[in-house]
């Protein structure tokens, strides 16, 4: 009886914008990968963790959020563990130390994927416990920033950027609505001004040994990406490969694309990647400007939904969760389209629920998962569980 009264105040429109990704993504990843033999059925299995994510979905969903905030010191220790412990006993791949390798199955699990919604967790616990008050520089806004600094820096080794990013963005979406003041977001743009200028500053004046350190470290693509994107015309062609073909295949799709299958760089192999960073490119070369607005219009409707939970929340902390989570689908969504457009420096981020992908799937799925637990529990204490 309880678990049919829960299941009725599920958001099942959340459901079903869902199932609709599983759909579309799993058509997207077959067109991404068909004619190439070395990853034949990658499209089912990527079904199977849509189905394994949407079973983690409902039994989050069923789980009253109110636990994860009482733990949510021991999560985010699990989580930056698990980030320190992949930095030494890690597999690399893609050239970052960043995946375990579960034994058995060969399946890779990356912990920083699992770290973002650590994080988002462990500031919803703190910030909630002002009760919606200014915050204060160094009682409030220091220890939160330290609280994301740790992870971030086991990330950035890795290195991952892209993921350390998305951790910064979720605390700039979660201070904003915990009611920073306008001093202090003042100064954080000034010292985010800075240390961008300083950034570029240093690329400049000490570019070869910048990029000879990288190459020494593995990671000499960084250097190529930033080149690409602050100087695409001096940039060489194999600096701007990857861009300058996904912007060409974009642009080819036209209003309704060149048909499912159809896709002309993606099949003769110029865009690498499709199956998962590069997916928007299938989507824009196969289906046109009507396809990408489709899968745009879903994106809509998901944060929506999202938001006016958010808003109809009674609780802080859980409120804090959906800003989190929205602040990192966001972000997410803007970087993986903007960087195949060619207005954002490119970096290892997938495109939510449409890229394959077990990680990131499954912990976007738990994300969703812990926003309707927010809202099926919206009335109910902790202490009246069960």
């Amino acid at each position: 009886m309880i678990l049919l009264k829960k299941l009725k105040r599920v958001d099942w429109a959340i459901f079903a914008i869902l199932i609709a990704f599983m759909s579309f993504s799993t058509f997207i990843v077959y067109s991404a990968v068909h004619s190439k033999p070395a990853f034949e059925g990658m499209h089912l299995r990527h079904l199977q963790f849509y189905g394994l994510g949407l079973l983690v979905l409902l039994g989050t969903a069923m789980l009253n959020y109110r636990i994860l905030l009482k733990f949510a010191i021991y999560i985010y220790g699990i989580g930056v563990a698990s980030l320190a412990a992949v930095y030494f006993f890690g597999a690399i791949i893609n050239g970052a130390r960043g995946w375990f390798i579960i034994p058995g199955i060969e399946q890779s699990v990356q912990p920083a994927e699992f770290a973002k919604l650590s994080i988002i967790v462990m500031l919803a616990y703190f910030l909630s416990r002002k009760q919606g008050e200014p915050l204060e520089l160094w009682r409030d806004v220091v220890p939160v920033g330290l609280i994301v600094f740790i992870p971030f820096v086991w990330v950035v080794i890795q290195p991952d950027l892209g993921n350390a990013i998305i951790y910064v963005v979720i605390l700039v979406g979660m201070l904003w609505i915990a009611n920073i003041k306008y001093l202090h977001v003042l100064l954080g743009l000034a010292l985010a001004a800075g240390a961008v200028a300083g950034a570029m500053s240093l690329i400049e004046t000490y570019h070869d040994p910048i990029e000879t350190f990288l190459e020494e470290h593995g990671s000499g693509h960084w250097m190529d990406r930033i080149d690409a994107f602050l100087d695409p015309e001096n940039a060489s062609d194999d600096q701007t490969y990857q861009v300058d073909n996904s912007v060409r295949a974009i642009g080819s799709g036209a209003l309704f694309g060149e048909g499912y299958l159809q896709g002309t760089s993606v099949h003769n192999n110029f865009i690498p990647y499709t199956y998962s960073d590069s997916i928007f490119v299938v989507v824009g070369e196969e289906f046109g400007f009507m396809g990408a607005s489709v899968l745009l219009l879903l994106y809509f409707l998901l944060i929506y939904r999202l938001i006016l939970i958010s808003i109809q929340s009674g609780d802080a902390g859980g409120a804090y969760i959906i800003i989190g989570i929205v602040s990192m689908f966001v972000f997410q969504i803007f970087q993986n389209i903007g960087m195949f457009l060619g207005i954002l420096p490119l970096t290892g981020i997938t495109l939510p629920f449409v890229s394959y992908g077990g990680s990131s799937l499954l912990i976007n799925m738990l994300s969703i998962g812990l926003a309707l637990s927010i809202r099926v529990h919206a009335d109910q204490p902790l202490d009246e569980m069960t």
